[in-house]
């Protein structure tokens, strides 16, 4: 995030993140459960995927997943 907004408003961002996330605790009374590292790694192909596939299109290309 500090790559892409600066410093200033990467840190803004992640405190904002945090208080959404605490103010949601207090409010249901859940304690906070972590999604996992499969859960990010997940998001983090379906975004490289969508990512490449726009690309490819740009360029002209239609890519077609492996079996």
């Amino acid at each position: 995030m500090r790559a892409r907004l600066g410093a200033p408003k990467a840190i803004t961002a992640t405190a904002h993140k945090l208080a959404r996330t605490l103010y949601r605790m207090l409010e249901t009374g859940n304690n906070y459960q972590e999604a996992g590292e499969n859960y990010y790694e997940q998001q983090y192909q379906a975004r490289v995927v969508a990512s490449l596939t726009r690309r490819a299109e740009e360029l002209g290309y239609i890519l077609v997943p492996a079996k």
